[in-house]
């Protein structure tokens, strides 16, 4: 497998191509060999772990596996890169939770190759360390939040949506800071540099070294509602047939329940039945959450 960074995605543009009558038998041939070529895929780090098996590192087997293909890696910093990454023709596909889906696919310039529906659980919740005197969402009033990411449905969109329903409203109840990932926001909270840490409820369930915090060490602070989506597999609009089609065969066998721990933080996907090809307003039920965070779906086309 081959690994990529991107350190920076101001990406501006793509230079557009004319196809002319005399390329068409060219584009045909290239078509064909991006069938043949690897699977590119945009990744947020997983885990830092080195003693663990990376998440990452045992998506690209599986796929490898299921489609015969060279498949590489790109690292990205956070959700909104990977949804930039996939628009500007960098990579082809990449895994999304609901919300940053729900994002893309509003712009029109991504394609959703497959999703997976919501189950009845909750997505998110708000952590302290055990000492704390929180101990209910309306306690956080007046404290610092880390949250992992701006464009994470399980690390910001839900808890603040909880937090709404609680009474409290960002940046006036209660002040936001990005860790940049999970992994950083139970390092804020672990440091004290913050009060609380909210992120996926499934995550608090998993252990080491997806979650640091030993039983005895944590509590749970509240629960957020479920997510009609639970995510997606994003891809290029340009990506030709035969890759497209490959994976959408090939990623629900990646995905089945005898791969979810492995697949660890991927692992909430697996066993879950997807939906192909969906539709954009399948992920019309986070306009109001978007509402809420104040974010508005429209903006992002």
């Amino acid at each position: 497998m081959r690994r990529n960074v991107i350190t920076s995605l101001g990406i501006v543009g793509i230079a557009a191509l004319t196809l002319t009558g005399c390329q068409a038998a060219a584009a045909a041939g290239a078509d064909s060999a991006a069938a043949d070529a690897p699977i590119t895929i945009a990744t947020i780090p997983m885990s830092d772990d080195p003693t663990a098996e990376n998440p990452v590192d045992v998506l690209v087997e599986l796929l490898e596996a299921e489609t015969g293909r060279e498949v590489e890696v790109t690292d990205v910093p956070d959700y909104l890169s990977v949804v930039e990454a996939i628009r500007a023709d960098h990579v082809d596909i990449g895994i999304m939770s609901g919300f940053p889906s729900a994002l893309a696919v509003n712009t029109g310039e991504v394609d959703a190759l497959l999703a997976w529906p919501g189950d009845d659980k909750p997505v998110s919740t708000c952590v302290v360390l055990n000492d704390s005197p929180v101990k209910t969402p309306a306690d956080l009033k007046g404290k610092t939040i880390a949250f992992a990411d701006q464009a994470s449905s399980s690390g910001y969109f839900m808890p603040v949506s909880m937090l709404h329903e609680a009474g409290l409203e960002q940046g006036t109840d209660y002040e936001a800071i990005f860790a940049g990932g999970h992994e950083g926001s139970f390092a804020a909270l672990e440091q004290g540099q913050v009060d609380a840490a909210c992120t996926a409820f499934m995550l608090t369930e998993m252990g080491a070294p997806m979650f640091p915090f030993e039983d005895g060490e944590w509590r749970a602070v509240g629960e957020s509602a479920p997510m009609a989506v639970m995510g997606s597999v994003l891809a290029r609009q340009s990506l030709d047939a035969e890759t497209r089609t490959q994976l959408e065969e090939a990623l629900p066998k990646v995905f089945s329940a005898e791969n979810k721990e492995r697949l660890a933080g991927y692992g909430g996907f697996a066993g879950l039945e997807p939906v192909i090809a969906p539709q954009p307003d399948f992920f019309s039920s986070f306009a109001d959450i978007a509402a809420v965070a104040g974010v508005e779906l429209e903006d992002l086309k």
